[in-house]
């Protein structure tokens, strides 16, 4: 499920897109967070705890995590699935941060991936994660990272520790398997070249060789509206269509939403599969002051809604969501 790709164009132009695929209903919305939120990391006593220097722009997943966000320094953030992630044993005694804060956590702290990184690379919290609500399965989650200077960074949990991919050459990630291995078949087919054949099926090893060739095929422009388009394009081509789900292969599943964050110009488009639309904000028009208050935008069923434009002025005051929490170990 889901693709995350970086375009790296000329005079400074970074776009990161990325596409959602999952299952069944994701309950996304858009939500507006101002700076100075004081968060805990929902884990009980140990919890981290932080106050928010940034203000976001976030797109939710059941109104209790943060899947996807841009903040107004212009660093992006993205959750996808890896089965293979390996969290490691938590016993309370560390400070803690819930998996659905993971990306809010490095939106709320970081202005670049070069920040974010060297925070993690501290280890002063683990990542701890529970069972998806009504799902009976664990939340396995990696993390990506991109900023306005085009740096990225994959953050993974392998065999139980934190594993960092750090460099502006990683921007591609999809889903299983881990990184390293990703990167090992797309060395294979980039030695065969997307122009003489691309392994065409919906399952992620190949969706990344697809999202790898066509990021840097497209056009390199100064034009916003053109390099929008082209990143659009790309996470077209490795989108699942509509009403595919596969459910010996949960990794596999209709894409639901794609997303697209200029970080130059701090702007963040948002396209649901079931809207004739992309809508954006320019986070140039969002108050993230810290009396500025909360706000969202609801997308509706299956994010049906229809938009158009610049939605920025159509968020409206509310009170925000909870994240989940993952109650303190006994004993």
């Amino acid at each position: 499920m889901c693709t995350r790709l970086v375009y790296l164009g000329p005079e400074n132009i970074v776009l990161t897109g990325r596409s959602m695929d999952w299952h069944g209903k994701i309950g996304t919305n858009i939500w507006g967070f101002p700076r100075g939120m004081e968060r805990t990391g929902e884990v009980g006593p140990a919890s981290i705890r932080w106050t928010a220097e940034y203000g976001s722009v976030v797109a939710s997943a059941y109104d209790i995590a943060t899947t996807d966000g841009m903040n107004e320094a212009g660093l992006v953030a993205n959750v996808l699935w890896l089965t293979e992630s390996d969290y490691p044993e938590w016993d309370g005694d560390r400070p803690g941060l819930s998996i659905s804060l993971w990306a809010q956590y490095v939106l709320d702290n970081f202005a670049t991936v070069a920040e974010a990184v060297e925070n993690h690379r501290n280890e002063e919290f683990v990542v701890v994660s529970d069972e998806i609500p009504d799902e009976g399965r664990l939340a396995t989650l990696h993390l990506s990272i991109s900023d306005a200077t085009g740096d990225s960074a994959i953050l993974e949990y392998v065999d139980g520790e934190l594993t960092i991919h750090h460099g502006r050459k990683y921007q591609v990630m999809t889903n299983s398997p881990t990184f390293d291995q990703q990167l090992a078949l797309d060395e294979y087919w980039s030695e065969i070249g997307g122009t003489v054949m691309l392994p065409g099926t919906n399952r992620p090893a190949d969706r990344f060789a697809r999202a790898s060739f066509y990021v840097n095929a497209i056009p390199q422009t100064q034009n916003r509206r053109t390099a929008t388009a082209s990143v659009f394009g790309a996470l077209r081509n490795v989108s699942v269509p509509y009403g595919i789900s596969t459910p010996d292969a949960p990794h596999i599943s209709s894409t639901r939403w794609r997303t697209v964050a200029d970080h130059r110009d701090r702007r963040y488009y948002f396209e649901s599969a079931l809207s004739p639309n992309v809508f954006w904000l320019d986070l140039d028009g969002i108050d993230f002051e810290a009396d500025a208050g909360v706000r969202s935008l609801s997308l509706g069923e299956n994010q049906a809604n229809v938009f158009a434009g610049d939605v920025a002025d159509e968020l409206v005051e509310t009170e925000p969501f909870e994240f989940l929490g993952v109650p303190a170990p006994s004993g």
